[in-house]
């Protein structure tokens, strides 16, 4: 797809009286009314998605983007970018955190090469690859237009392919070195935020170069003129080809009304790029956790989205979106094989509010 088509996509509204239905519904249930707080919530949007009270989230599955970034020549990273085909290794053998952590769950983890910056094709991982990593966008754009679009399109298609399989709930997940500092660029560029907001310390950065990472962050949003771009110029600029397939599976999802998870730092700054571009799609968006970086907080208010998890995970991969699944199984086995008051011959609480 190009650009103009991206952007000229209609996301539909979910069905609220499906929402509706799946409420009145969890309050027939024999328990205090929104006893399980969040995760009413969270059942109740998924009905809306679906358009459906009939809820069924049994197969899911997580997309992991892989892809490297070009500013990492900066030494803003404390690894080099041959760690990013190392962990797509592992990710491909089912050893990676997210893989150990999906099986638990009973999902499967479907892989993408968007962008990892080797000759190597790793079995086990969907090449989808559209260039060997981004520039670095300390001396030039990171990608250019059409690159940005292919990138976008590599996630749609990723999550229309895993929709039409039969997987009812989505995640996102990534891996590539030097990723927090391209999310960290795109939370400054589009959010009212400071450096320190925007930029920490990934995965372990000593003091020195986590200075370097925030000035390479502040001169690349002055040198593109990115407080007042499009978002879509933004991505482009200083972005990474994983945010872009994570930007293209929030809009397959919508697309397809399934719902998506969404992660830690890169997932989020690419669920602020998708909302930017096509408004509303937030709504098919789960969040799952609040990450360290202190940028997560922020997008998520942003977002007006609120996380069930808040334990401080910095791993990515998707892992943090991974552990919001065995806790919307629970609480659907309430749901979907619910005891009524009806059935207990009491009366209903009643809703005041």
């Amino acid at each position: 797809m190009t650009r103009e088509e991206i952007l000229s996509l209609k996301i539909e509204k979910p069905d609220r009286e499906a929402g509706e239905a799946v409420r009145r519904n969890w309050d027939r249930v024999a328990k205090p009314l929104d006893g399980l707080g969040k995760f009413e919530d969270l059942i109740i949007k998924i009905g809306a998605i679906t358009g459906s009270e009939k809820i069924d989230i049994s197969k899911k599955a997580v997309i992991v983007m892989c892809a490297d970034n070009g500013v990492v020549e900066e030494g803003i990273s404390q690894s080099g970018q041959e760690v990013t085909l190392k962990v797509a290794r592992n990710i491909a053998h089912g050893s990676a955190s997210v893989c150990r952590m999906a099986a638990s769950a009973g999902a499967r983890v479907i892989a993408y090469d968007i962008g990892i910056n080797s000759p190597e094709q790793v079995e086990g991982i969907n090449r989808r690859r559209v260039m060997n990593g981004t520039r670095n966008f300390a001396k030039e754009p990171a990608m250019s237009g059409e690159e940005t679009a292919k990138a976008i399109s590599v996630g749609i298609d990723a999550a229309r392919e895993a929709v039409k399989e039969g997987y009812g709930l989505l995640a996102v997940g990534e891996m590539g070195i030097g990723n927090t500092t391209t999310s960290g660029a795109v939370c400054l560029s589009l959010l009212d935020a400071d450096i320190s907001e925007a930029a920490g310390r990934g995965a372990g950065l000593d003091d020195i170069r986590l200075e370097k990472k925030k000035k390479v962050i502040e001169e690349a949003v002055k040198r593109y003129s990115l407080k007042t771009a499009e978002p879509f110029e933004v991505l482009r600029c200083v972005g990474g080809l994983d945010i872009a397939g994570i930007v293209g599976v929030y809009i397959g999802g919508a697309l397809m009304r399934v719902p998506v998870v969404i992660d830690g730092a890169i997932a989020l700054a690419a669920a602020l790029l998708a909302e930017r571009m096509l408004p509303g799609i937030k709504e098919y968006m789960l969040a799952s956790h609040v990450g360290r970086e202190a940028l997560c907080p922020l997008i998520l208010r942003e977002l007006g989205l609120e996380s069930v998890l808040d334990a401080k995970l910095a791993l990515g991969e998707g892992t943090g979106a991974v552990m919001l699944f065995p806790l919307l199984d629970m609480a659907l086995s309430v749901y979907n094989n619910r005891t009524t008051f009806d059935d207990l011959k009491m009366d209903n609480y009643t809703r005041f509010i």
